[in-house]
């Protein structure tokens, strides 16, 4: 099922040199990227531990970039407010992250910032129904979250898809994101599926070429997007 947008590369800095942060995301941006990815997690809801708002308040005078803040966090809902913030232009949570996923992301929507909705390998797509009125992106993991550099899980081809005609089916104009796992042999995979944001770790800052990565990434969507 096509995508309703051409497709969007985002790099994600969970695989970024940290010690360099604000170079390495200047380099993504001079490489043609328009959008960021920016990893959140906590080491309770997922297994690892990465940064905080103040480096999303750091980087964000540095580029021009959409910001994209994946948290990775239970409970999100007392964080949401300083990401906003931050500086970041999306906020997505975890639709497993809590209870109460419909005032969360209410609350996003009030503190101004577009509003995403992730959801793990292990969860149906079903689980968003009632929630697609208040959201602009889905973000579907294609691993499972917590650790860049896995591999990608085509169990979540056939979801892509029916995320992508529940969305449809709204009228709305709703991304839907991968994460984990997207480099160009994936990349069409999942856009033939209806994906148009790939979220690129280490098939960005990986390579020895970020321009030419993204690039690559690009011209591997493109025949879907």
């Amino acid at each position: 099922m096509p995508a309703r947008f051409p497709p969007i590369i985002a790099p994600s800095v969970l695989s970024a040199d940290f010690s360099r942060m604000a170079e390495e995301v200047a380099a993504v941006e001079a490489g043609g990227a328009e959008w960021l990815h920016l990893d959140v997690m906590d080491g309770h809801f997922v297994p690892n531990l990465t940064f905080g708002a103040p480096l999303v308040s750091a980087l964000r005078p540095k580029s021009k970039m959409v910001f994209d803040v994946h948290l990775m966090v239970a409970p999100v809902d007392p964080y949401i407010e300083m990401f906003a913030k931050a500086g970041a232009d999306h906020i997505h949570v975890h639709i497993e992250a809590g209870p109460h996923t419909h005032r969360t992301l209410q609350h996003i929507r009030a503190c101004g910032v577009k509003a995403g909705i992730a959801i793990c390998p292990a969860t149906p797509p079903e689980a968003l129904g009632e929630v697609l009125d208040l959201v602009d992106i889905i973000l579907v993991m294609t691993v499972n979250p917590g650790f860049g550099g896995q591999k990608f899980l085509d169990s979540q081809l056939p979801k892509i898809r029916t995320l992508r005609r529940m969305a449809d089916a709204t009228g709305r104009d709703i991304r839907i994101g991968v994460d984990g796992g997207v480099n160009v042999e994936t990349t069409p995979r999942a856009t033939e599926a209806g994906a148009d944001m790939l979220v690129a770790g280490t098939s960005v800052y990986g390579q020895p070429d970020y321009r030419q990565a993204i690039a690559a990434l690009r011209d591997a969507a493109r025949p879907f997007g």
